[in-house]
């Protein structure tokens, strides 16, 4: 394969990831109306139209406008970090681009909609997460009987985070990699 990728790579994975997330988003706003579900593979998988004013997998927090600000510090952090990776390997930057189009897709949502449009719905297994408050926000508690629902955005940024998992595990962390290269080549260097 490639050792790097170029600032086109990176643009043609975001734009080819965000038209599919959005045409889908609208085939689904166009076809289904608001909760309705069609089976496709039995229970286990469904199209199921819902609208999602929350995080990502339907958690809801309670302050919108603190949750917007979160929204847009977190999609800063992700363009801080394809600069920053710029010229580490594919895999980061595969995975940061795959990111940042799940965080344009859902964000333009968020903004243009007031919510996500969420639509792929699949069957594993019971969960319960408790209600907890953390850094002064109450989250309320949230039941799943099935996965939660959601879309290719929500896909993308998934499937980002657990590249960079696993090429931290297989390779280490990048952000430590030079200043392991500087010790080794300056005895003095702390």
């Amino acid at each position: 394969m490639f050792e790097k990728f170029s600032v086109k790579h990176s643009v043609i994975i975001i734009v080819s990831i965000l038209l599919l997330d959005q045409v889908t988003k609208y085939l689904t706003k166009t076809y289904l109306h608001l909760g309705e579900s069609v089976h496709v593979i039995g229970d286990f998988f469904r199209l199921t139209y819902v609208e999602n004013p929350g995080m990502a997998f339907g958690l809801r927090m309670e302050n919108t406008t603190m949750f917007l600000i979160l929204s847009l510090f977190a999609a800063g952090l992700v363009f801080y970090y394809m600069y920053k990776l710029r010229n580490e390997s594919w895999q980061l930057q595969l995975a940061i681009a795959m990111i940042a189009a799940g965080a344009i897709g859902n964000l333009s949502d968020r903004f243009i909609r007031g919510s996500v449009v969420d639509f792929m719905d699949f069957e594993f297994f019971d969960i319960t997460i408790p209600a907890f408050s953390f850094l002064g926000f109450d989250f309320s508690g949230y039941p799943m009987t099935r996965w939660p629902v959601f879309n290719i955005a929500d896909m993308a940024v998934s499937c980002g985070m657990i590249i960079i998992f696993a090429y931290i595990l297989i390779k280490g962390d990048p952000d430590k990699a030079p200043a392991k290269e500087a010790t080794q080549t300056n005895p003095n260097a702390g």
